[in-house]
Order: structure tokens, then sequence, then C-alpha cells
């Protein structure tokens, strides 16, 4: 039977919370496979430049602004990469996400809704991207915002009635970044996702960009570069190839900088994504770098066991977690609720358990609107929560997107 271990903030505890399931290959109880390595620590003050409020990357650590260690623990909410306005945002929606005491809530977005000049862009979208940080941090939550959605440097080619997930990010994405970072730089609540689910390029293109997928792809390092030149220091979160699943090529090819997590989305949809394959895919990377899960999940059943082995494995590497999807959508997408009350499914129940027991809330806990330099989003509740036009298109569109977000 799978036990939840809570993960308090202190190093001595997180050390601690190594032993605490028996469901994957590789546990400590086993004493096989690979073990989680010693975690870095927090000095009191960081060496590197770190965003107003915000954390700071310590070797394999995240870090509170008083020096603690962190582990974000989530949720992914969608919507916003199919739809300007989004489907059934509200503050209430965020607050539900807040009783299931999520710490992180990732928000997938387009970059042709976001660029003036794309025929999608939509003046009110910045504004309703707003409103969503607005609420969840007003819920308890941080906040990552999620490059889900591009356009092969064509601006305006993403029709969202179909699926706009690409191999990698592009010359288009380079300039969604450096308007993103200028926006919220002063949020340091708020993570930036470079690009989520990249596939099919070579290490040296995910890196340094270069032809892949027949365009023009922009790299890592690049997208990087145009966060940093706007003087953002927010943590990044950069996933890795094979649909953000490896992580193997990192230490070859690592990102120049600071303030980097790296990301990885494990899905029961081939057999080196089953937990034999999670070692070395992405566990031997959590002994030299903080580690997000950012996506995770069994699009093939309702059943919780692959989500709780996930979840177990995580904790014993001092991985962090965010769950696709909170989305009334079915197994298949596959869904955490069933209902837009947040009714959990059998999965999302598992979830909701795993969430409850780590007590480890966003640093501060409930919040108001955080120190963004972004635009009040009080005033776009009607804009946001205004999912009903766009609601027949998403349920097309969430299904070809979760098909290419989990790399079936």
């Amino acid at each position: 039977m799978l036990r939840f271990c809570p993960l308090a903030v202190a190093f001595s505890a997180l050390t601690a919370a190594a032993g605490c399931s028996t469901l994957f290959p590789g546990s400590s109880n086993s004493g096989a496979g690979l073990q989680p390595a010693p975690l870095t620590g927090c000095p009191s003050t960081p060496s590197q430049p770190t965003a107003p409020g915000g954390y700071y990357v310590n070797g394999n650590n995240v870090c509170t602004p008083s020096g603690q260690p962190h582990i974000f623990h989530g949720v992914d909410r969608p919507s916003l990469e199919w739809s300007q306005a989004g489907d059934h945002l509200s503050a209430a929606d965020f607050q539900l996400m807040g009783t299931w005491k999520a710490n992180l809530v990732r928000i997938a977005l387009n970059q042709d809704f976001w660029l003036s000049g794309s025929q999608y862009y939509s003046a009110n979208y910045a504004t309703t991207v707003d409103a969503a940080v607005a609420w969840a941090e007003e819920a308890g939550m941080d906040v990552m915002l999620d490059l889900h959605w591009s356009d092969q440097g064509t601006l305006g080619s993403c029709n969202p009635s179909g699926n706009c997930q690409q191999n990698m990010a592009d010359v288009n994405s380079i300039t969604f970044w450096s308007e993103v970072a200028a926006r919220y730089m002063n949020d340091g609540r708020i993570l930036f996702e470079l690009y989520n689910e990249p596939h099919d390029v070579t290490w040296s293109v995910w890196k340094s960009g270069g032809m892949g997928g027949g365009f023009m792809v922009a790299g890592m390092q690049q997208l990087y570069k145009a966060v940093r030149d706007t003087g953002a220091n927010n943590l990044v979160v950069i996933g890795g190839l094979d649909f953000a699943y490896d992580l193997s090529g990192v230490p070859g090819n690592r990102i120049d900088g600071y303030n980097i997590l790296y990301a990885t989305h494990p899905y029961n949809n081939s057999a080196e994504k089953n937990p034999k394959g999670w070692d070395s895919h992405f566990g031997f990377l959590t002994a030299t770098d903080p580690v997000l899960v950012t996506e995770f999940g069994d699009s093939s059943t309702c059943d919780p066991t692959y989500t709780q082995e996930l979840i177990a494995y995580a904790d014993k590497f001092h991985a962090g977690w965010t769950a696709w999807a909170w989305y009334v959508g079915g197994c298949g997408f596959p869904s955490i609720i069933g209902d837009w009350s947040g009714t959990p499914t059998m999965t999302g129940a598992a979830v909701k358990a795993a969430l409850q027991g780590y007590g480890e809330p966003a640093v501060d806990g409930r919040r108001d609107s955080g120190t963004s330099s972004a635009t009040d989003g009080g005033s776009q509740t009607d804009a946001a929560t205004d999912g009903g036009s766009p609601a027949t298109d998403a349920g097309e569109s969430a299904d070809a997107g979760r098909d290419a977000s989990s790399g079936q």
C-alpha cells in the first residue's frame, strides 16, 4: 500500500523522506537501483540574482528567500493554449485547487494568442493571464507559465481548433519570452517553463537552435537568454527531449545560467516510460539539479497505479511535480477532476491525497496578487471566465493537445 510522506521544508526532514515508498524500482527498502543523492542545502544568502520575493537554485535544491529548501507540488491547468479566454477559468476554480493544498499551478499558454501581429492575437489575452496569476496567488499557489503551443516561426499559423504542439520553439518564441518575462519579472513567485514538450530534434539543436522539424528552431539557451535579457531572475524550467521525458542528454548539453530546473513528462504510453526507465531518463539528474515532473499520467486507463508510483518515486528523489490535468476531459485526457466542482477522478484522488499529505504550501501561504508588474487582473474576471463560446472547440482541441502532449 502506498504511503505518502509529508515533506517538510527543513533539510533534515527532506532527507528523511527518501525511504517512504516501496512501489517503484530501486526502493531504498530493496537496496537495489539508483539511490537519492544528498540535498545540497540552502545558503542564507544566494550567490546569484533573484526575482523579488522569489526562489533561487543552489545545487539540487530550490531555496526560499529565507534560505529553506522548497519542493513544488501542484497541478496543471490547461485551456489557455487553445482558448483565448480559457475554459472555466475563475477565482473559484483556483480556490478549489488550493483546497487540495497544491503549492504550484502550471498554466499552459499559446504564443499566437499573446503576440500582436498574429491573426489569433487577442488584446485581452495578457490581462486574462494576469487574472489567472492573481487568482492562483490569492489561493496560495505559485504559478508556472508554460509555453505550450507555438507556430514553427510563422506568426499566426497556430490554428487553435487544431493542435500546435511543435517539435520545439521558434524565433517567435524568443519574442514571446521577452514580453512575458518583462511583464512578470517583478513577481518571483512566477516560474517560466520555456517549452512544453521538445521532441525529434538533436540535443545540439535543443540547446543551441538550428534546423529541426522543417523549421528554424530556437534553442533552450536562446530562450533562456531572452528571459534574462529583460532583467528577469525568475526560476526557469527546461524540459528535455522525447516529449520532455528524456533528460539523459542534459549533462552534455547543460544550459548555461542560474536558477534553472529541469522538467520531465513521464506518461504510461511506451515501454521506456515505465518505472524501470525512470532512473536513466530523469532520476539520475536529481543528484545535481532540481527536477520537476511538470506532466505525468496514464491515458490508457482510469487506474491510478502509474500516478501513485510516479509520486512515490518523485518523493524519494526530492523531485517536485504538477499533475496533468485540472480539466474535465475524462480518463483519456487524462483528467484529475471529474467535474468543475473539483470532484477527483480515481487518479485525482491519489493526487489529492498526496498534495494534502505534504503540508507545504507556497511560502507565506495565502497571498494577495503579489508584486507582479502586470496589470491588475481583477477587472478581467468576465473575460477570463467566459469559456462558453470556445468550449465547443475546446473539447476537440483538448483531445488533440493531450495526444501531442503525452507523445502519443
